[in-house]
C-alpha cells in the first residue's frame, strides 16, 4: 500500500484497522517497511547488474525529496527488470553510476542532453515526447508559427505508422529503410530554415541536436521502441507517491524506497506473487535472494564480460535469440551499412 499505491503511513494504518481489524501505528508500519527493505537489499543488486548488461534499456528520472532536500530518482527499465536509485546528483555522473559510463547497448530516453553523453550506446529519443511538445506548442502559437511544430508532429506520426506496417508484412525491410530515409530527409529540411518565434527556434535546435536519434526504431523494427513508455509508467507511479507524501524523511527511507520500488516492479514484470515473495523473504532465517529474474537475464547478470582493449567491444557475452543483433556493434557496417544510419 505504501510503496506501490502511494498511501502515507497514517492512511495505511487506517486501511489495516478498518479493513482488516489490525491496529498498527505509523512508526510500526515504518519499521516494518524498513525490515523488508533490509531483507531485500541483497536482491536489489541483481536488477542493477542485469540492467548494466542489458542489450536494451529505457531510462528516466524525476525530482525527489529526501530530508526536504532535492534529490533525483533514477529508473532503468527493461522488458524484464526495473532498477531504481535515489542519488544527490541529476547529471551524467549519476546516470553513469547506475548504467555504467561505457554502456554499449540500446538506450531509449526522453532526449535529455545527459543521456546523449553515453557515447558508446545507440540511442532512441522518445517520439511521444516530441509529438506532445509539438501539439502543445501549436496550440498556443499563431497559425503561421504553428506550421512548423505541426509539420514535425506529422512526420513523426508518419514514422509510427510506417513502423506499424512492418509486422503486418505490408512493407519489406528495404522498403522500410528507404521510406525511413525519406522521412529523415524531410525532417532535416525543417530545422534548416530560419524561424522568428523563439519557441520555434528552440524546437529547431532540439531537432538538430537529436537528429541521429529520432528514427532508430525504424532501422531496428521490433527491437527498439519508438517511445520511452516503459520507464515512464514507473515514473508515473512514483510521481503519484511524491504528490501524496512528498518524498522520504531520512536517507534510510530513501534507500528503502529505491529497494522496494525495484523489487516490487520487477516482480510484477515477472508475474510473480509479490506477497508470497516478501512473506518467504521475511520468514527466511538466512539471507535470501528473491527469484524475480528470468534465467537468461540472471545468467547475464552473474557473468562478467571482458573487454577488448583494442576494439572496446564486449566479448563472450550471450543474449536471448532475436532476429537482429541486440548490440550496435554486433553487425558491421559492411554487412548492412544503412541499418545504423540513425543509431
Amino acid at each position: 500500500m505504501n510503496k506501490s499505491l502511494g498511501l502515507p503511513h497514517a492512511d495505511t494504518a487506517t486501511v489495516l484497522r478498518e479493513g482488516f481489524g489490525l491496529t498498527m501505528s505509523r512508526g510500526g508500519i515504518c519499521r516494518a517497511v524498513q525490515r523488508v527493505a533490509r531483507k531485500a537489499a541483497a536482491t536489489w543488486h541483481a536488477p542493477r547488474n542485469a540492467a548494466q548488461r542489458s542489450a536494451l534499456a529505457h531510462m528516466d528520472d524525476t525530482g525527489w525529496k529526501v530530508e526536504a532536500q532535492l534529490r533525483w530518482l533514477w529508473a532503468v527499465v527493461t522488458d524484464e527488470i526495473t532498477f531504481c536509485e535515489i542519488l544527490p546528483g541529476g547529471g551524467f555522473a549519476a546516470a553513469a553510476a547506475i548504467l555504467g559510463a561505457d554502456s554499449a547497448g540500446w538506450l531509449i530516453h526522453d532526449g535529455w542532453v545527459v543521456y546523449c553523453k553515453f557515447l558508446q550506446a545507440a540511442h532512441q529519443s522518445c517520439a511521444a515526447h516530441l509529438i506532445r511538445g509539438c501539439r502543445d506548442l501549436a496550440a498556443v502559437a499563431t497559425p503561421a508559427a504553428a506550421r512548423f511544430p505541426l509539420a514535425v508532429k506529422q512526420l513523426l506520426e508518419e514514422g509510427l505508422a510506417l513502423r506499424d506496417r512492418y509486422p503486418e508484412q505490408k512493407i519489406s525491410p528495404r522498403g522500410l529503410w528507404t521510406a525511413s530515409g525519406r522521412l529523415e530527409a524531410k525532417l532535416d529540411r525543417l530545422p534548416a530554415r530560419t524561424y522568428r518565434e523563439p519557441a520555434n527556434r528552440r524546437l529547431a535546435q532540439h531537432l538538430r541536436h537529436e537528429r541521429p536519434y529520432w528514427f532508430t526504431f525504424l532501422y531496428c523494427p521490433g527491437l527498439v521502441d519508438a517511445t520511452n513508455n516503459l520507464a515512464e509508467r514507473v515514473m508515473r507511479m512514483l510521481v503519484v507517491i511524491r504528490k501524496n507524501w512528498g518524498g522520504n524523511r531520512t536517507e534510510k527511507g530513501a534507500r528503502a524506497q529505491a529497494v522496494l520500488t525495484s523489487v516490487l516492479c520487477t516482480a510484477r514484470q515477472q508475474d510473480k506473487a509479490v506477497f508470497e515473495l516478501l512473506t518467504g523473504l521475511l520468514r527466511s532465517p538466512q539471507p535470501k535472494l528473491l527469484d524475480i529474474l528470468p534465467a537468461e537475464v540472471g545468467a547475464i547478470a552473474e557473468s562478467t564480460p571482458t573487454k577488448s582493449a583494442a576494439a572496446g567491444e564486449l566479448v563472450g557475452e550471450t543474449f536471448p535469440a532475436f532476429d537482429i543483433p541486440l548490440r550496435p556493434g554486433a553487425l558491421s557496417a559492411s554487412e548492412n551499412p544503412s541499418i545504423f544510419s540513425s543509431a
